[in-house]
């Protein structure tokens, strides 16, 4: 079973079908047949830690956005507004649309940069650290579960990402291959084991 990843306006992230769960919430996403429902309350922070490839493709996106994207879009709109009547203009409400969220992408980007923390990627895979993906299993289960400890915006297609700000973060920071380590969840304590660590 896939679980669907869902973020609310705040980017937060929780492992939930897009329908269902609450906002405020960071999860490990599994894709694997005994996935079971993890949510772990998130909070806010005040710094945003990224890599430093993380990081120059957030300014890259933002220098796009803010050009290119806004010099685009009001063009769309203009062509859009020469087509007549607004109220039944359906090419024109698109293009409104689209820049109310271009506008809100933007607006959440200048945020993050502006508590930015460019975190060094440590050259060795023997500790877990911000950036990481480490492989776990969970007290119960059999097949490993893959994640990333870092920012949403570092996500990669093929594994979820945990906050490192995170119970089950802050558990993993530090611990090595073969580590058992604990976190308090909703539902109460649990454990997993690190059975692999790469960059």
């Amino acid at each position: 079973m896939m679980i669907t990843w869902c973020r609310n306006s705040t980017e937060q992230v929780y492992q939930a079908p897009c329908d269902a769960g609450q906002p405020g919430f960071d999860v490990a996403r599994s894709d694997t047949p005994t996935a079971r429902f993890r949510r772990y309350p998130q909070g806010m922070a005040d710094v945003q830690q990224f890599s430093q490839e993380a990081h120059d493709r957030l300014v890259a996106e933002l220098e796009d956005l803010t050009t290119r994207g806004r010099i685009d879009l009001a063009r769309k709109i203009e062509v859009a507004r020469e087509l007549g009547d607004l109220s039944e203009n359906g090419d024109y409400h698109a293009a409104k649309e689209e820049k109310g969220k271009m506008e809100g992408r933007i607006l959440h980007l200048e945020s993050l940069l502006e508590k930015a923390e460019i975190v060094e990627q440590v050259k060795t895979s023997d500790v877990v650290a911000p950036g990481t993906v480490v492989a776990v299993v969970y007290d119960g289960d059999d097949e490993p579960e893959r994640m990333l400890v870092g920012s949403i915006e570092e996500q990669r297609d093929d594994v979820g990402v945990v906050s490192p700000r995170s119970p089950l973060g802050e558990a993993l920071l530090g611990a090595t291959v073969g580590d058992t380590v604990s976190f308090e969840a909703p539902s109460g304590s649990l454990s997993v084991r690190i059975v692999a660590i790469e960059r």
